[in-house]
């Protein structure tokens, strides 16, 4: 979730009753040179246990990030075995190691020789449907020191297209003895309830399904608690709750970087909203690199005032 999940993202998911959060995914080896966006991604949202994701495809750039991350206060390392982006995969990282479990492992045993923190792992059910090795590759995660996995219930190959398949995510969690987590297409406390049934997992983890809605991941997760959710935030509160995203992005990344950064968060409230507007108002929201003309727009836009039929 490189460039969504940052540190206002969290933060904001947090306040809404999230259980966890997890950083952007960090480049070990960039980490380790002192890359400035690198860095910045390690920055602790809020009083959740701070987990910090590391990628890459070298032990000794794990090990330093690793311990890196230690230093600047992570409490959990959850490793990459997961992401499909041909960038990640070109680099022989992400899900590409799923294909050659044997450097998968080394990669493990390095970041947890590294650190004394709990080590967890994202992956996927395999590279492809011929070779869905996901439990296989989850049983000597654990025999080397995991403490946790999630399973995104699609292959490489499939990147995010057609549904997950929580079924076969059973197989991991009959493989290991530590809790498994089941990813992928949760978007609802109804598909929560499916995908955990399915899976047999501990848990869930929502990933796109939170976009333009980080309320959505504490709302789930009191709703499966047998707990009241706290109200979905609406009118002015909601008005508030964007343009205050607005503001931590600016304070993130700088207002160059950060009015960019920004219009992707703001097209998925727009999604996330069912509010549909006309292209000239469209691009007038989304395109402005003016802070105060957005703040402005905002104040406007989420109040339904330029809604339109779809």
């Amino acid at each position: 979730m490189a460039g969504i999940t940052d540190r206002p993202f969290r933060q904001l998911a947090e306040r809404f009753g999230a259980g966890l959060v997890v950083s952007e995914m960090i480049a070990s080896a960039a980490l380790g040179t002192g890359n400035h966006d690198m860095v910045r991604k390690l920055g602790k949202a809020g009083s959740l246990p701070h987990v910090v994701q590391l990628a890459g495809c070298e032990g000794e750039w794990m090990r330093r990030g690793a311990e890196i991350a230690h230093d600047a206060g992570a409490d959990i390392i959850d490793i990459n075995f997961g992401c499909p982006s041909k960038r990640v995969t070109n680099g022989y990282a992400g899900s590409a190691l799923m294909r050659v479990p044997d450097q998968a492992m080394a990669l493990i045993e390095a970041v947890v020789a590294a650190t004394p923190l709990p080590v967890t792992v994202k992956m996927r059910l395999g590279w492809d449907d011929d070779s869905l090795n996901a439990a296989d590759m989850a049983r000597r995660a654990v025999d080397a020191g995991v403490q946790m996995i999630t399973v995104h219930g699609r292959t490489r190959q499939q990147f995010y297209k057609g549904a997950a398949r929580w079924e076969l995510v059973r197989a991991v969690v009959e493989a290991v003895n530590v809790p498994v987590v089941v990813n992928g297409d949760i978007t609802s406390t109804e598909k929560a309830r499916e995908a955990l049934s399915m899976s047999g997992a501990a848990a869930v983890m929502l990933g796109r399904g939170a976009q333009g809605q980080p309320w959505v991941v504490g709302q789930i997760g009191a709703e499966l608690a047998g707990r009241a959710p706290e109200a979905v935030p609406d009118g002015v509160e909601l008005i508030a709750l964007i343009q205050e995203h607005y503001e931590e992005m600016m304070l993130e990344y700088g207002i160059r970087v950060g009015v960019r950064a920004a219009r992707k968060h703001l097209d998925w409230y727009l999604d996330a909203l069912g509010i549909v507007l006309e292209k000239p108002v469209r691009t007038a929201l989304l395109n402005n690199e003016e802070p105060a003309q957005v703040l402005a727009m905002i104040g406007e836009v989420y109040s339904g005032e330029w809604k339109t039929a779809a």
